[in-house]
């Protein structure tokens, strides 16, 4: 469960930053926002600056949820992420942009894949060390 974790936080990160150079008005809107602008618009920017929140955020739930935090908000958030990327895919796929065709669509697909494992993880952590480490247990008989 680490490495998906890790996985998962260095997707994050990239596309945090990608949406923190949007944001800070780089021209990459050829790549983003249906690439109807090559230099984001001050509504853009606004939503790349919430994007980012949203990404820092998902990596605080995906590792919290990997780590074994039984607390409901990390489950449900973890859920949630994989629900968003889809969504996220989709409309990448629709968009009149290659870049969100070819990339941030698969990215979307890869990231909602790894997010799916991490929510799928068991609850219970006994029940995750007996996975782990299962033990064989012979029958106690009286002398």
């Amino acid at each position: 469960m680490r490495r998906v974790s890790n996985a998962i936080t260095i997707g994050f990160t990239g596309l945090a930053a990608f949406q923190a150079a949007l944001a800070a008005g780089a021209p990459l809107g050829d790549a983003a926002w249906g690439g109807a602008h090559a230099t984001p618009t001050t509504s853009e920017r606004i939503g790349s600056a919430v994007a980012v929140g949203v990404y820092v955020a998902g990596i605080v739930v995906i590792r919290g949820r990997a780590a074994g935090v039984l607390d409901r908000r990390y489950r449900w958030g973890a859920w949630m992420a994989v629900a968003i990327l889809g969504l996220s895919a989709v409309a990448n796929f629709a968009s009149d942009s290659p870049w969100e065709n070819y990339i941030l669509a698969p990215i979307g697909i890869v990231l909602g894949a790894l997010c799916f494992v991490v929510a799928r993880a068991p609850n219970d952590t006994s029940a995750r060390r007996s996975l782990a480490s299962p033990t064989t247990r012979r029958p106690h008989l009286p002398a």
